[in-house]
């Protein structure tokens, strides 16, 4: 049996001024959200926010200069995430492509792909969506059939993707469609596009949460024409482009700190209560987060280091996953007050968004099932 390790990573002395310097701005910046907003910190769609960010030069911070980058280290990115997410940032705007289309770009994509995309995602101008799930493949993504045939121009795009977020504000897609037959490898015929959102032939119709929120869509390809331009990388690539993309969707500290704001909250509303119970809990929760802090550390050093962590990523989701959904029901155990968007005080109003979003956050990026079946590859068992 195979086996890994999470080494340990110690951040610089640089790193922690960083961190000054980006509280400083997020209490200026930020001192109007309510704790309702801050909560929904991967829902905040704000393109003035993220240009502002860009020009503190925290977006697109690891690429190259040539490309609008900054040519800094993924650790030094690592604590602009923690920090926006723990202060609340409204970052939805410009999360997805400086996540994982732009390092996508950056790996698997042409230069005159890098040079249209990357320049306008580092100065927070240009939004990104992810179109790979399908009416009928979600976790089983190699089981999608949208068809991209050949033309004598590029290609043509046809079939539906689903659940992809802010295709509705989205500049561009980076699609997953199937170009060869799917009879013997049905991961050797998948291939990517960088597709305009404005082409002609993609109709994108929101779904509307029961809450009323449009997050996310239907982006539905109608005979869409592309240039061969348009491909990334080459015919038959896209598993292994989608492998390394999920990579960093799984490992940032955004995997353990969606429902930061529960917790946070939940230590001012008990920090009077005189139960040992109480105490030993968050004691408890603490001791989960840091561990999971320190293993997701780890990811962005091997990530600095070029490495690919697919399994170790895929263990911090599946961990942090459970600790992110446990947070709201632990809440709810020690506290009397119900949940409320309007509450007088910030447990009731987080909890009023976490509680509804957290069954999501098994689902996005990869189920359990799947995470595990990455980590049982990985170490030989199957």
């Amino acid at each position: 049996m195979s086996t890994f390790q999470f080494d340990i990573c110690e951040l610089p002395a640089a790193v922690e001024t960083l961190r000054l310097e980006l509280r400083r701005f997020f209490s200026t910046e930020l001192a109007a959200l309510t704790p309702l907003e801050r909560a929904a910190t991967w829902d905040g769609f704000d393109r003035d926010f993220s240009q502002k960010m860009a020009e503190q030069g925290w977006i697109g911070m690891t690429w190259p200069k040539r490309y609008g980058g900054h040519e800094r280290s993924a650790l030094e990115r690592y604590v602009v995430l923690e920090e926006a997410l723990v202060a609340g940032a409204p970052v939805s705007a410009h999360w997805i492509a400086d996540r994982q289309s732009g390092p996508l770009l950056l790996r698997f994509g042409s230069e005159a792909q890098r040079e249209l995309a990357l320049p306008g995602i580092a100065k927070g101008e240009l939004v990104f969506c992810i179109g790979m799930s399908e009416p009928d493949s979600g976790s089983d993504l190699a089981s999608l059939r949208s068809p991209a045939k050949r033309s004598a121009n590029g290609w043509i795009l046809n079939g539906t993707k689903v659940w992809t977020t802010n295709a509705h504000k989205a500049d561009y897609m980076i699609g997953l469609f199937r170009t060869g037959s799917n009879d013997d490898n049905r991961r050797g015929g998948l291939s990517q596009f960088m597709i305009d959102m404005k082409t002609s032939g993609i109709t994108v119709n929101p779904i509307v949460d029961l809450v009323g929120r449009k997050h996310f869509n239907e982006v539905v390809f109608n005979d869409v024409e592309l240039s061969n331009d348009c491909l990334i990388g080459s015919e038959g690539e896209g598993w292994d482009q989608v492998t390394a993309e999920l990579a960093y969707e799984r490992s940032g500290p955004e995997r353990y700190l969606s429902s930061i704001h529960t917790l946070l909250a939940l230590i001012d509303c008990l920090k009077e209560d005189p139960r040992e119970r109480a105490a030993v809990i968050i004691g408890e929760l603490m001791a989960n987060m840091m561990t999971l802090r320190t293993m997701s550390l780890s990811l962005a050093a091997m990530l600095d280091a070029g490495e690919n962590p697919a399994l170790e990523a895929a263990v911090v989701k599946d961990l942090g996953t459970g600790f992110e959904q446990s947070l709201p029901d632990i809440a709810q155990l020690l506290i009397e007050l119900e949940p409320d968007p309007g509450g007088a005080t910030d447990i009731q109003q987080v909890q009023a968004f976490l509680i509804q979003a957290a069954p999501s956050f098994s689902l996005r990026g990869g189920t359990r099932e799947i995470l595990r079946g990455i980590i049982a590859r990985g170490l030989g068992l199957r």
